[in-house]
């Protein structure tokens, strides 16, 4: 079985494929003050509790723009299962076509979500990362990636809204039942998730005009179901999308 690892900036997403399935999933927080011997508790833990022989595992790759914790959970991966993980960078295929000012400076999880997106949907397509940022790219008919756009993400925006506010309170992150609200949490939710359904389709709109068509438009991270069902664009919402991309780019490697 492969092992599939995604190490963002506030999560790290763990994948357990069974040749095309993915049977087992996992999220950590990221700290970058763990050790190698603290991720290999945290994946052994995860393998009793699905009852996963650490001898089934037999390949992994990692995606990671935390670069702090690559060798740390590398290592913890290879004492737990005695497997070398392959680490998307230079001289990792991909088959994607890097079109962009510096090709060796797009992340690694930009790169394998993009990957997963065109091989599950084919392109072009418009991709929309809802993690510690806000990450919009695009990618054409010919798996050619063209470039995007970043924002704050939604969790930075409420942050600072909180943090920087002295009156107002923390809230949970859920839609309001409308967009003139009558109360200060319901007011600061219609603002963070409409303005942000706002930005997205008009990022969308003007993603558009530039490339002179319409296409489709792929959405992953942890805000991206709860955003796609407040745009008014449609947007296809997939989280396994770029654990799926990796699985995707081990393959490529290692025909």
């Amino acid at each position: 079985m492969l092992l599939t690892a995604d190490v963002g900036n506030t999560n790290i997403k763990f994948g357990i494929y069974d040749g095309d399935e993915l049977k087992f999933k996992l999220r950590v927080s990221t700290d970058t003050a763990k050790t190698s011997d603290e991720f290999a508790v945290e994946l052994y833990t995860f393998f009793q509790i699905y009852n996963i022989s650490a001898d089934s595992i037999d390949s992994s790759i990692i995606s990671s723009v935390v670069p702090k914790i690559t060798s740390p959970l590398s290592n913890a991966i290879e004492t737990v299962s005695g497997v070398k993980s392959l680490v998307i960078g230079p001289g990792v295929k991909s088959g994607l076509n890097i079109k962009i000012d510096n090709p060796e400076k797009l992340g690694a999880d930009i790169v394998a979500g993009c990957v997963g997106a065109y091989e599950k949907y084919g392109g072009p397509f418009i991709m929309i990362f809802m993690g510690t940022a806000t990450v919009i790219v695009y990618v054409d008919e010919n798996k050619t990636y063209l470039g995007g756009a970043i924002a704050p993400g939604v969790g930075i925006s409420l942050d600072a809204l909180t943090s920087k506010g002295a009156l107002l309170p923390s809230i949970d992150f859920k839609a309001p039942e409308k967009v003139i609200s009558t109360n200060t949490s319901d007011c600061m939710r219609s603002g963070v998730m409409f303005g942000t359904a706002c930005m997205l389709d008009g990022m969308i709109d003007r993603f558009y005009e530039q490339v002179g068509k319409k296409c489709k438009v792929i959405a992953t991270g942890g805000f991206s179901q709860l955003m796609a069902e407040n745009c008014t664009h449609n947007i296809i919402a997939d989280e396994n999308v770029i654990l799926d991309g990796l699985k995707y780019i081990y393959k490529k490697n290692n025909r």
